[in-house]
């Protein structure tokens, strides 16, 4: 089987490609990358050792797209990750479009050319900003938690958040880009007679992710705590009580590879991926954690409020779990052990990463 990915030389690219080829004998990957973002030329020399075909190109150029290899599965996990892109310096709207929607719709021109499956990885970050920011919480001990003895919206459970949660905008412009490539990507599968699954994932951790805040909090923490640099609890009364979920890409790889083998073409395309309640902690959580490993370094408390940010974010896999027989297997002690690791025999990962 042969299977292309995009943004191939990214943390989710390179570590998908990695945990696919030590589950299927015979699979060839080739992929595409830009190169663009800060430390994923570092990348390149694994890829290669592992027998990946890189081809350096654009997906937002029709032309390096057209070019690629042929493919029976696409997974596109090219995109700019922040939830800041688009309102913040150095990235323009017009650029996240581009990246975000436009190279989508280029890739998806390939699948429809080639028959060829295609998987988005899509985000947690679609859902409402709003109906995030007036969920039931409550304070236990350094984190935010469901309160789940009041009346809960659609969507919403002790287990986290279902594809069934408001997406009602506004959502971000990084988000409503995502939401906009998954409509996109199911009218091309339908029209085009090919698969099409998307999985909104949870943050994705590990090793080898590019420590900024942008691109993964839990490696940027973790190395920024350990090289003892400034870090801050934003908003929230800068106690660092926001709450997220973490799951490992190679336990998102062996989502995707059971998606390969399922031949159905009706039915729900669009499942919810993530670490879930187990895997979730807080920023004070993982600066605990981080003191225990490293010694003391406290955060400066920053309680002004930033633009898309949201107290309480974990992704609940359970209808992935019932369809797919699937289950997160990497527990969040093993990915921040992991990440703590990396950083210590890399230490200046935060220069490589652009930081």
């Amino acid at each position: 089987m042969r299977v292309l990915i995009t943004g191939i030389c990214g943390f989710a690219g390179s570590s998908i490609a990695e945990a696919l080829l030590a589950r299927r004998e015979g699979l060839s990957i080739s992929g595409i990358d830009n190169l663009m973002r800060p430390g994923s030329e570092t990348n390149r020399a694994r890829l290669r050792k592992m027998g990946v075909e890189f081809i350096h190109g654009d997906i937002r150029n029709a032309s390096d797209v057209e070019n690629l290899p042929a493919a029976d599965w696409v997974i596109d996990a090219a995109a700019n990750p922040s939830v800041l892109a688009g309102v913040k310096a150095g990235f323009s709207s017009r650029q996240l479009f581009e990246h975000n929607l436009a190279g989508v719709a280029n890739v998806l021109e390939f699948s429809k050319r080639h028959s060829a499956g295609f998987i988005l990885l899509s985000s947690s970050r679609v859902y409402s900003i709003a109906a995030l920011a007036s969920l039931p919480l409550q304070t236990r001990a350094n984190a935010f938690a469901l309160d789940c003895s009041a009346a809960l919206p659609a969507g919403l459970s002790a287990e986290g958040l279902d594809r069934d949660f408001s997406t009602r905008a506004p959502v971000s412009l990084y988000g409503s880009m995502k939401l906009a490539a998954e409509v996109l990507a199911l009218e091309y599968g339908e029209a085009f007679d090919f698969p099409v699954w998307i999985d909104r994932c949870g943050v994705l951790a590990g090793a080898g992710q590019f420590g900024t805040p942008d691109q993964g909090i839990f490696s940027y923490w973790i190395h920024t705590h350990r090289a003892r640099r400034p870090l801050r609890f934003i908003g929230f009364d800068g106690t660092g009580k926001q709450v997220r979920d973490a799951m490992h890409p190679h336990d998102l790889a062996v989502l995707i590879d059971t998606q390969f083998r399922v031949e159905r073409r009706g039915g729900e395309r669009i499942y919810t991926a993530g670490g879930g309640s187990r895997n979730a902690c807080s920023l004070a959580m993982l600066n605990a954690w981080c003191d225990e490993r490293f010694g003391r370094h406290a955060p400066a408390s920053d309680p002004r409020p930033r633009l898309y940010d949201v107290p309480w974010l974990i992704m609940d896999s359970r209808d992935a779990a019932r369809e797919f027989a699937w289950s997160v297997e990497t527990p969040l002690e093993k990915i921040f052990d992991e990440i703590a690791a990396h950083a210590v025999a890399h230490p200046h990962w935060l220069e490589t990463s652009g930081v």
